[in-house]
C-alpha cells in the first residue's frame, strides 16, 4: 500500500551525525509517478525551517495509514520538478519493503573502498573507507594527518561493481565527526558537500549492489 496524493509523510534524513539524523520533517505527496513521488520540500517539525534536500540524499519516511498505523519504508532523492513551487522527487519503493517496523539503517554500507584524500595544507595521503553512501563516508587513518571536525577535504574514491567495472569518483567533503581508536588512528566520519549528481549516483549504484549481495548470503 503506497500513500495517496495529499498525504502526510514524516521525514528522517541519513547522516553521519545522528542528532542531523534524529531531526523530523513532514511533507505531503504532491504527485504519484510511475517510478517516483513527488513531494513538497520539507519542514522541520518543531522550528518551521525548509530541509534543502539534494539528489542522492537518502531518506526514511513514514506515512499513517487508517487506524494511525505508521508505515516506514526508505529511499532517495532522484530529482526535482517545477510547479510554481519546487517539488522533489523520490524513488517509490517496491510494496513489499513498506512495512510497519522502521529501518533505519538507510542506504549505507559496510565497504573496505580506496580512497584518496587531500587536505587544505594539501597533505595527501591513501586509506580505506569503513562505510560509504549517498550521502556521506567514514575511513580510518592514522592520527598524525591532524584531521579535526569542520575541516574540508578533497577525496576520490575508487568504486569496483560487480561487472569488473571501476569508477574513481571525485568529490568535497566536510568532516562532522572524528572518533579517536585505542590505537594510533582515528576514524573519519565526512558528509558529502559538493559533488556532481552523476558521481553520487555512482555512489548509490555501488551501495544497492552490495546490498543486493547482503541480501542473497
Amino acid at each position: 500500500m503506497y500513500p495517496k496524493v495529499n498525504d502526510l509523510v514524516y521525514i528522517h534524513v541519513a547522516s553521519v551525525d545522528k542528532k542531523v539524523q534524529e531531526k523530523e520533517y513532514k511533507s505531503r505527496i504532491a504527485d504519484d509517478e510511475e517510478n517516483s513521488f513527488l513531494i513538497e520540500v520539507p519542514i522541520e517539525s518543531g522550528t518551521g525551517r525548509l530541509k534543502r534536500l539534494v539528489i542522492g540524499d537518502e531518506l526514511s519516511v513514514y506515512f499513517l495509514s487508517e487506524g494511525g498505523i505508521k508505515n516506514f519504508f526508505n529511499t532517495y532523492v532522484t530529482g526535482f520538478a517545477d510547479d510554481k513551487v519546487q517539488m522533489i522527487r523520490i524513488r517509490k519503493p517496491e510494496p513489499e519493503t513498506i512495512t510497519k517496523i522502521q529501518r533505519r539503517d538507510f542506504l549505507r554500507v559496510v565497504a573496505d573502498l580506496e580512497i584518496a584524500v587531500r587536505m587544505k595544507d594539501n597533505t595527501r595521503f591513501i586509506t580505506y573507507t569503513e562505510d560509504v553512501g549517498g550521502g556521506g563516508v567514514s575511513f580510518k587513518c592514522e592520527s598524525k594527518y591532524k584531521i579535526s571536525q569542520d575541516d574540508q577535504l578533497y577525496c576520490w574514491l575508487l568504486i569496483p561493481y560487480k561487472n569488473g567495472s571501476i569508477d574513481h569518483v571525485p568529490f568535497e567533503a566536510e568532516v562532522v565527526r572524528i572518533k579517536k581508536l585505542e590505537t594510533d588512528r582515528v576514524i573519519a566520519m565526512l558528509k558529502l558537500v559538493s559533488i556532481s549528481d552523476m558521481e553520487r549516483q555512482k555512489i548509490i549504484r555501488y551501495c544497492f549492489e552490495r546490498q543486493f549481495d547482503f541480501k542473497n548470503r
